[in-house]
């Protein structure tokens, strides 16, 4: 077994001389401290370079593991979109081309007509463009009992075409309050319509130049 005054007792000068557990310890110290200051120079730049790969590692298995996930709800994603595609699609089957403004304006007079409605005011009113659409109001007044009103309001809303009344006013006629009394209604009747491929790059065209004077 070694002991302290092992160490102290060595002459430097000799080392030849050393027990030879000495020299096993000595030796075996001595190698250590080569390895460790070899880690400590040479391979600093390998462990720094093993780091940033590790941090790499971590950074790609992260996005595997999100684009994993979006795989996974791709299929989701694509169902949603086709549901709003055909969503829209039905939507926009229900707004009239230019070419068929007429057919739904007559369609919204045969409506009151057809209800016994006496039309005092039917008159259509100037376009307004709605980002992709035009919007179509329509100024009206009928007379007529309070059923009849009640279902030419319906009416309109069963159309195939979008239809809406807006700022509506009842009020009775000579200003008679009796349940037969025939009621004016008035309103404002709104419908809209996809632009064509023309008015579409019109609207474009409009649209840019107006950026271009900003």
């Amino acid at each position: 077994m070694i002991k302290l005054d092992d160490f102290k007792n060595l002459n430097p000068k000799d080392p030849g001389a050393w027990p030879w557990l000495v020299k096993i310890v000595v030796f075996v110290a001595l190698f250590t401290g080569v390895v460790a200051v070899g880690a400590l120079f040479d391979w600093q730049d390998q462990w720094d370079s093993l780091g940033r790969a590790k941090q790499e590692e971590e950074k790609l298995r992260e996005t595997f593991l999100v684009k994993k996930q979006q795989a996974i709800n791709l299929d989701l994603i694509r169902k949603q979109l086709t549901e709003t595609q055909e969503s829209f699609g039905a939507l926009l089957k229900q707004l009239p081309s230019k070419s068929e403004m007429d057919a739904l304006l007559t369609d919204i007079n045969q409506a009151g007509l057809g209800r016994g409605l006496q039309f005092e005011l039917f008159r259509p009113g100037g376009e307004r463009m709605v980002g992709s659409f035009a919007e179509q109001p329509i100024i009206i007044k009928v007379t007529g009992n309070y059923d009849d009103i009640g279902k030419f309001s319906s009416d309109i809303a069963m159309l195939p075409r979008i239809v809406t009344l807006h700022d509506i006013a009842i009020s009775p006629v000579g200003g008679k309050s009796s349940a037969d009394a025939r009621l004016s209604l008035d309103a404002i009747a709104k419908t809209f319509r996809y632009l064509d491929e023309e008015e579409m790059a019109a609207q474009k065209k409009a649209a840019s130049a107006k950026g271009k004077r900003k």
